[in-house]
């Protein structure tokens, strides 16, 4: 009896050491720094960043890519962000080689093309867009986000300032360049794109205007961008001051 309350004594001093250790463990983790990176503005969308990544490869690639992207926005609310993503890869691998999809892949790692995305937000808040509308167009300083009112603002719009395009502009592919400029506002992939890029797309076909895309988030997300990739430094400095008995110093 007196050996097994020993046994059990030893046990219990184990346990006691161990729990103690991993008490101590625990303390030790929990002063972990744990740093991230966030942007001031909201997380934009991948299917946009995709978008400019084409863009820089080809002007008639990235507006082929558009074509086949319309209404791929909605897939997003009914597929995980795993399959949602691959879909956009796949969509994008129709214009790319595999080893542009790579980069494609790096580029979204490191949201390469999210300040690029967020400049044209910015643009577009300049405006400002009108209330409640999820695409827009301009047309010489003339706002409207209704279809139908664009033959009439095109009539006088050569008698309006002709607006300032900027070397990032998505130019729709066009032998012609002096023409009425429309600058479209709107989230690629959209309903709301498909309806206007339709209209416009054709116009422009014909000769008719000088079409141009900016890309425009009417609900943006409520999360902030992290970054990764960038070069940030963190720099901690001990404040804890430790007496030593400097007597005992040879």
């Amino acid at each position: 009896m007196a050996k097994a309350a020993g046994v059990v004594r030893l046990l219990l001093g184990f346990t006691a050491l161990w729990l103690s250790l991993l008490g101590a463990r625990t303390a030790s983790a929990s002063k972990a720094v744990t740093a991230h990176l966030a942007a001031k503005w909201p997380e934009t969308p991948l299917l946009l960043e995709a978008s400019e990544f084409i863009a820089e490869e080809s002007n008639e690639k990235f507006w082929q890519f558009l074509e086949t992207v319309q209404e791929l926005a909605i897939y997003k609310q009914t597929e995980s962000d795993y399959s949602y993503n691959n879909l956009i890869l796949k969509k994008a691998g129709q214009f790319l080689d595999n080893l542009h999809i790579n980069l494609l892949k790096f580029a979204f790692s490191i949201r390469a093309y999210s300040p690029t995305i967020q400049m044209f937000q910015q643009i577009a808040a300049d405006e400002p867009p009108p209330d409640g509308c999820a695409a827009f167009v301009v047309i010489h300083k003339k706002h409207t986000c209704k279809i139908n009112e664009i033959k009439k603002l095109l009539k006088k719009a050569t008698s309006r300032p002709r607006p300032y395009l900027f070397k990032g502009d998505h130019k729709f592919p066009t032998d012609k360049e002096n023409l009425p400029v429309i600058i479209l506002y709107a989230e690629v992939g959209t309903r709301a794109f498909r309806k206007f890029h339709t209209v416009l797309s054709e116009k422009a076909q014909n000769g008719e205007i000088l079409y141009v895309l900016r890309h425009y988030i009417q609900k943006p997300s409520s999360q902030k961008m992290n970054l990764s990739g960038y070069g940030v430094e963190l720099a901690i400095k001990s404040t804890e001051y430790k007496a030593l008995d400097d007597t005992q110093v040879k």
